[in-house]
């Protein structure tokens, strides 16, 4: 809960990566409180008030992953806003004279995009899901130490570079400092 809070201010991308990890983790724990508190509670030596803040957190988390019927797989309505919120701010900044680099970067990623998306189950899928999704997967693998070929490495780094650019400008835009609107000559 702590470090989400964090990451949420920091870096969106991250934020949602670690979101969909807990979701993970509470899956892998059968949905839990006690298994999730005994794993991620009590190792870390929190005052009885962060503690009680991150069960409730947990808590919440799981209840809603019940309501909303993603016990299995899927993501929670709170994590897929986010992939709407930045779908929206993607489509503005491709369409905005005053952020080159963003659309380079963009059509710099798009053929491992479309290369990932042919492989994976994403067809039906966001072109922004599929990259968080290749990134996930690409993570995933690091952490269990498993081998990644080349390709794999040079289209997730493409596509972590156009999420990292699209994080920052999140970022301005939630503090109010992207201006978007081309001027009219």
């Amino acid at each position: 809960m702590f470090v989400s809070r964090e990451l949420r201010k920091k870096n969106i991308a991250e934020y949602l990566l670690y979101m969909w990890q807990v979701e993970d983790i509470i899956r892998a724990n059968e949905l839990s409180i006690d298994k999730i508190k005994a794993l991620l509670v009590d190792p870390y030596k929190l005052s009885p008030q962060q503690e009680k803040e991150a069960l409730e957190w947990y808590s919440n988390l799981i209840e809603m992953m019940r309501l909303e019927e993603v016990k299995e797989k899927g993501h929670l309505q709170i994590n897929k806003n986010v992939l709407i919120n930045l779908t929206d701010l993607h489509l503005r900044l491709l369409k905005s004279q005053k952020v080159p680099f963003y659309s380079a970067a963009y059509y710099k990623a798009l053929p491992f995009i479309v290369e990932f998306r042919a492989k994976s189950e994403g067809r039906e899928k966001s072109e922004l899901e599929n990259c968080f999704d290749a990134l996930y997967i690409v993570w995933m693998m690091k952490l269990q130490k498993r081998e990644i070929n080349e390709g794999t490495l040079k289209a997730a780094a493409e596509i972590s570079r156009f999420i990292s650019m699209l994080s920052l400008y999140f970022k301005e835009d939630e503090e109010g400092k992207l201006d978007l609107e081309d001027e009219l000559m």
